[in-house]
């Protein structure tokens, strides 16, 4: 889907020529309500990926068991190095040299996420600027400390994600103006339900407790000593683990939140008679049992999507007239588009309203942003990318922390200590923000299901964010019919020429 063609699609209702909100859509606003009613009963979804996921914490668990007990204040206690000696180097080392490095990284990880809750009703938003103006220098210095450390390699890797990321706040600056207000009034919503920042802090919880037995592990490979190719691998296996589990629990709270939000929007408020009994639990209870196997799934793909998605995006926007490199660009774009009809983090929400499998849910939630025009507005928001800046802020700090004391301790470890705690600090990080991202995600479900509940809970938001799709569904339109227009005569010439 591109843009003449989503504009084509949404043109055909009554936005071409006098461009307002999306009609309500009063039958999903009231199926909604039932479907999440504690008196509909709910069918497993996606129990393959499921029983794949239990499956995978059972057998990682054991194997990070097995690492870090191997070398647990004495070298191979359990008798591991007679399997690699004669074709892999062994050294010595011991699983609590590097244990405490990785405490170093998961608590600044806590204390950077439970921080962002705190502060989460008075400084968000200068927070989220922070990380936005701030991301890009801090890249550039941890480039030049790895050229200083003689690491050329990752020196090179974090000089091209700081002009990465550069180019990407170039290309949306124009953009962040209106993604402020969105973050904005997402940060209004969930600061006046204290319940979600309570299950944050729960899985944050959790989270920490996975990480000392994922950090224990973790520091038994660095401890084996076993060549840098073969703790790479192990490692990269291990982190690949990591973030699928930390991804699983970030959507875990997704669900729950963005069903909260929706539902009081919806309801027009939380203290209405009509809201659902014992709502957090009942959420809680349908995201960890129903909807499980469809976290799980969905939390393997979505992530790398979207991150996919808003460096084409930003790049598309900025290519001129370089034919060539537009088609090339085109065909990654229209590649995943496709990808994002069936993996997108609004499936969550409908996932958490009703109870509906992955791919069905991120199916609906796209049809229904085309069907509408919101998909246009959605595109044009840089909310999801705002936040996840702050995560990778979060976890370069969280790195560079563990890093500078593995410097002190051990040298030659540096990197590969510093890297894989970065990770340990964005996915904790990342379960704070995740509350404010599932308010935006359900926010846009809302107008896009029936425009009322946002004019009924914020009516200036609700003009301003009307005012603003009906801006870029004009420039849709403009756009399609100077396309259209190019080809004409591109077509007109080559007949004369023929």
């Amino acid at each position: 889907m591109n843009d003449f063609q989503s504009s084509s699609s949404s043109s055909s209702s009554s936005y071409d020529s006098a461009v307002g909100p999306p009609q309500a859509n009063v039958m999903g606003s009231h199926s909604s309500s039932q479907g999440f009613s504690q008196m509909v009963p709910r069918s497993w979804r996606d129990v393959f990926w499921l029983v794949i996921f239990i499956a995978h914490l059972v057998v990682v668990g054991f194997a990070l068991g097995v690492f870090g007990l191997n070398r647990f204040k004495q070298l191979d206690r359990l008798n591991i190095d007679k399997y690699t000696m004669g074709f892999l180097e062994n050294k010595d080392g011991l699983t609590e040299d590097y244990w405490p490095l990785y405490a170093v990284a998961g608590g600044v990880g806590a204390v950077l996420g439970w921080t962002w809750l705190l502060l989460l009703g008075s400084r968000a938003t200068q927070m989220m600027k922070f990380s936005v103006h701030i991301l890009t220098t801090y890249l550039a210095v941890i480039s030049v400390l790895c050229f200083w450390i003689e690491q050329f390699f990752w020196g090179v890797a974090f000089a091209i994600g700081a002009a990465l990321q550069f180019l990407y706040v170039i290309s949306v600056i124009d953009r962040l103006p209106f993604t402020m207000l969105v973050l904005q009034r997402a940060v209004q919503m969930v600061w006046d339900l204290p319940e979600v920042t309570r299950v944050a802090s729960l899985f944050m919880l959790i989270m920490l407790l996975w990480l000392a037995l994922w950090s224990f592990g973790a520091a038994g490979v660095v401890a084996l000593g076993i060549g840098d190719g073969g703790l790479w691998w192990l490692l990269v296996v291990l982190s690949v683990s990591l973030f699928w589990t930390g991804a699983v629990l970030c959507n875990i709270v997704h669900v729950v939140v963005s069903g909260m939000v929706f539902l009081v929007l919806m309801h027009g408020g939380r203290e209405a008679t009509s809201m659902p009994p014992k709502l957090v639990m009942s959420s809680l209870q349908h995201a960890v049992t129903t909807s499980f196997g469809s976290i799980c799934y969905g939390s393997l793909f979505t992530a790398a999507i979207r991150t996919l998605r808003w460096e084409i995006r930003g790049l598309r926007s900025k290519i001129g007239n370089n034919e060539c490199l537009l088609c090339c660009v085109d065909f990654l774009f229209h590649l995943v588009e496709f990808l994002v009809r069936w993996f997108n983090k609004y499936a969550y929400v409908q996932i958490g309203v009703y109870g509906k499998s992955f791919n069905h849910s991120a199916k609906d939630a796209w049809e229904l942003f085309q069907s509408t025009g919101v998909e246009a507005l959605i595109a044009y928001d840089c909310s999801g990318a705002v936040l996840f800046m702050g995560t990778v802020l979060g976890g370069l700090i969280s790195g560079t922390c563990a890093a500078i004391w593995t410097r002190i301790k051990h040298p030659e470890r540096v990197v590969m200590v510093g890297s894989t705690a970065m990770l340990m600090g964005m996915i904790l990080v990342g379960l704070a923000m995740v509350v404010v991202e599932s308010a935006v995600t359900s926010i846009y479900i809302c107008y896009a299901e029936d425009p009322s509940l946002i004019s009924r809970w914020d009516a200036e938001f609700f003009a301003q964010i009307s005012e603003k799709l009906h801006q870029r569904l004009q420039h849709r339109s403009a756009r399609a019919r100077q396309v259209l227009a190019n080809r004409i005569d591109q077509i007109q010439e080559e007949a004369g020429l023929a």
